[in-house]
């Protein structure tokens, strides 16, 4: 039986050494960035809720704006990676779309006029997202994709309608649930994933301007889901139409950078 001319603790550095040269030449594929930017951003929400029983619904529309933070890591070929984290005041809700089976709008006896309501609830988010862009980073324009968890706490809500809830016109309704428009929320920590896309303006001196569309989709719900509970589903579902102003902190010190 052969042996092995190369001796245990000789192997283990070889080993030791075929790693670290590996971990080099990757380190050299990207280009590092220590990159720090603060910013405010601000946009419109439409949002709806996802019933079972289903509910139906149109958009309810509501403001966001809050902080964000982007760190960029590396670049990696011509893809910009970088992380963001976001803390945003959001109102999303839903509105309801209450119609006959012909879809026209039920009409209350007692007001005459088409019933409407709808319940707008107020959260704090806070998206953490991986953000990759490609095109220049410090003066012109870049292409982007985000996408992450994305944690809500809820403050608050508040309803509006044009009629009362024991005068409502049940006859005519073609979708006859009515039980999310008296009950509160229960679930107050919302969690789900974001994910969008966008464009970037970067200027050496007044920073970066992104605008961007995003989608978020609750895995959680507001109301319980056991078998006791009248709703089997109701998570929220938002898209968000955003402006954020980012400027630099602390940029890589790179002439080559562009």
């Amino acid at each position: 039986m052969s042996r092995s001319i190369i001796k245990p603790g000789l192997r283990l550095w070889l080993l030791a050494a075929l790693f670290a040269a590996a971990q080099t030449v990757a380190a050299q594929v990207g280009e590092h960035r220590n990159d720090f930017a603060l910013g405010v951003g601000g946009g419109y929400v439409l949002s709806n809720v996802g019933f079972t029983p289903k509910v139906t619904q149109g958009y309810h529309g509501g403001f966001m704006g809050g902080v964000a933070l982007r760190y960029v890591c590396e670049k990696y070929f011509n893809t910009i990676a970088s992380v963001v984290a976001e803390v945003n005041y959001a109102q999303v809700g839903w509105k309801e779309d209450i119609l006959t089976k012909l879809d026209q709008p039920v009409i209350n006896g007692v007001t005459g006029q088409p019933e409407r309501y709808s319940r707008t609830l107020n959260y704090v988010q806070v998206p953490f997202m991986a953000h990759l862009a490609w095109g220049r980073e410090r003066n012109g324009c870049n292409f982007f994709v985000q996408a992450g968890p994305q944690f809500g706490a809820y403050l608050s809500e508040s309803s509006e309608s044009n009629f009362r809830f024991e005068e409502a016109n049940m006859a005519d309704r073609s979708n006859s649930n009515i039980a999310q428009d008296t009950m509160k929320v229960e679930n107050t920590f919302d969690y789900g994933i974001a994910a969008g896309l966008g464009m970037e303006l970067s200027t050496p001196r007044l920073g970066h301007f992104l605008i961007e569309a995003r989608y978020y989709y609750g895995l959680g719900n507001i109301y319980g889901a056991t078998k006791r509970d009248y709703f089997s589903k109701s998570n929220l579902g938002n898209i968000v139409l955003k402006f954020t102003y980012l400027f630099d902190l602390k940029k890589t010190n790179n002439p080559k950078i562009k």
